[in-house]
This record gives structure tokens, sequence and C-alpha cells, in this order.
């Protein structure tokens, strides 16, 4: 069952007069919460996006009407959870936040809706695992607000017509594709997010190691941000292993040498990538020359399942250039080659 957490505003946000209520599943609140900004305004990167939902908030404001529903999209860890959770602190109203995996017939959803505050926010984490028939029970919530409800069996079943408060759908997917066209048109802003440049993950990693109580050389934050994928995510997850590498071996300073040492220790490479990544890359140079090959034979191979390379481990390798997706099977660039070489220098060499 949902949890509600009630998360009081800040001393100095005069604008929201409520608490913000998240009804979040539990186990759902992770150590991400304690680095991920609580104001639009504290956010680093997404400029773009940012414009727009700024844009959209003061008119909002301004009117006195709900937001327009909003639809974030885009690879995992890049902060549609954050401007998610970001918006009802600015629009000075609660939020209740819901799993899509979780809504698997309209009962689920029927609590949430009959819940939801006058201009409130319902946040629906990975939206495209919602089953169809929660998927079309949403649409006249969403446009009308309102939800027909049925009640009694058979002969002596009467449909009832409930209006609801209006109120912002959020929805956030790594997999547009999947949703079908009806609800994705029924979102008046769809937002995709892109990888984040270098500098901004620096910034990131700079202001997170204040809140982790860890001093960090700038060229070190720098460095961890070369090697975080283009994501904040992992970023954050780099600096963590990086402190406690440092608290153990380096009264707990990060310089950049204690940086280097600490992505040594976990084969984290110039890259960025890791252990696997490059194992994916040496069975398909060293046992199928290089490609093309199917993923299934190189997943038997590794001894993984072929949906672990295609959604955690190829997204990044197409995007850094180092293999090719064809009809054919992947093959691996040259640069993915030369990387492999210089990469099998570096971490053959003792410690």
């Amino acid at each position: 069952m949902p949890r509600e957490t009630i998360i009081r505003p800040e001393d100095d946000s005069p604008e929201m007069d409520v608490p913000l209520r998240l009804n979040i599943p539990d186990g759902a609140l992770d150590d991400d919460s304690a680095l991920r900004p609580s104001r639009i305004d504290d956010m680093i990167g997404q400029r773009d996006v940012y414009e727009r939902i700024l844009i959209a908030i003061d008119a909002t404001k301004k009117r006195r009407e709900p937001l327009g529903h909003i639809l974030f999209d885009g690879p995992p860890g890049l902060g549609k959870t954050t401007f998610a959770t970001c918006i009802p602190r600015e629009l000075g109203t609660s939020c209740q936040i819901a799993s899509g995996a979780t809504l698997k017939a309209p009962k689920d959803l029927i609590p949430y809706l009959t819940n939801a505050e006058e201009r409130s926010v319902l946040f629906i984490d990975e939206i495209h695992r919602m089953q169809k028939a929660v998927e079309e029970f949403l649409y006249p919530a969403m446009e009308d607000f309102r939800i027909d409800l049925v009640i009694g069996e058979g002969n002596g079943a009467r449909t009832i017509n409930m209006q609801l408060r209006p109120f912002t759908v959020i929805g956030a997917t790594t997999r547009a594709g999947l949703l079908s066209a009806p609800l994705r048109d029924r979102f008046q802003m769809r937002e995709h997010l892109e990888f984040y440049p270098v500098d901004d993950l620096a910034a990131i990693i700079t202001r997170n190691a204040a809140k982790l109580r860890v001093k960090i050389d700038e060229t070190a934050a720098y460095e961890i941000a070369r090697r975080s994928r283009g994501t904040p995510r992992i970023a954050n997850n780099r600096l963590r292993w990086v402190r406690d590498y440092a608290v153990s071996r380096a009264n707990g300073e990060v310089s950049l040498q204690v940086a280097l040492k600490a992505m040594r220790m976990q084969e984290i490479d110039a890259l960025g990538l890791d252990r696997q990544d490059r194992k994916y890359l040496d069975v398909i140079a060293r046992v199928f020359g290089g490609g093309p090959v199917g993923v299934e034979a190189v997943a038997h191979t590794m001894n993984v399942a072929p949906d672990t390379l295609v959604d955690e481990v190829e997204p990044f390798l197409l995007r850094s250039e180092l293999i090719v997706r064809s009809p054919r099977g992947r093959k691996l660039t040259i640069l993915a080659l030369e990387h492999l070489a210089e990469t099998e220098r570096l971490f053959s060499k003792p410690s």
C-alpha cells in the first residue's frame, strides 16, 4: 500500500503555503533523494526544459488554473523525477506519486484520482508500464476531470459519473515509443531530456560533494564527471564511491590522484566504461572477429540476458561510437579496438 509522506515547505518559500504530500510506495525513497534538488532553481543542466517549465508554471499561477499535463521522456537518471517533484513545490500544491508498474487495474488508480486536490499533481513514474485498461480509464480523467464507475454486476449494474477536482498528470518514461498515441496526445507538454555535458556534471558533483561533507578538488570533480556517461545519477554513484575510497585511504579529501585511484579500483576507464562494457567489446573482438554478430550470440557467450545488453550496455557504447548496430548484427568500430588495446595495458598493470 502507498505510504503518505508529508514534506513541509522551507522557511524561505513563502509562496508554498501548503505541505507537499507524496504518496510513495514503500522502498521508493533511496539515497538519491538526499542529493536531489528540491527547487527548480537549484537544478543544473537541461536549461531549455527549465525555461519552458518555468514559463508554464508562471502562466498557470497568473491564470489560477491547473498546470497542463506534462510528459518527460529520456534515458534513466537524467532528472525526470527531479522535475516532477520540484514542479509541485513551485506551484505550492500537493503531489501524489505512483508507479506505472503497480497500476494493474482501474481500481488501483481510483484512490489517486479521488484524493487529488484542486490543481494538485499526480506523478506517474514509468507510465509506459500501465496496463491498457488503466490507461483508457485515465483518458476522461485527464481530459474532462471525470471518471465512470460501474456499481453492481449483471443486469443490476449501473454507471456513476464522478466529477474530479482539476489536477495535473506528470508522466515519466524511459521508453516513449511504448506509449499509445491517444495517451501521448493528452499531454499538453512533452519534454525530452538530453544527456548532460561534462561542465554541468562537474558542477553537480561539486555541489553534491558539499552535501556529502567531502572536500573535493575541482580537477577531481571534472574527472569524475568525464567518467559519468552524461548522467547525474551515475555521477552521484561515482562520487559516493570516490568519497568512500577517500575516507578509507586519503583522510576524506578527494584530489585528482585519489579520484583516479578510486576509479581504477572499480576498473572504470577514461570513457566511463566498466568491466561489463569492456567484456562486451572484448567478446565481439576476440570471439567474433569484431563482428557483425547478433546480440543473442554475444549474450550467450557472456552468460547474460540479451535484454541486459540491449537496455544497459549498448546505449552508451552506441552513443560513444564504439559499436555499430546494423541488420546483420553488432560490429566494433576502430575507436573501440583502439580503446580496448589501451585499457588492456592500463588494467593489466598492478595498482
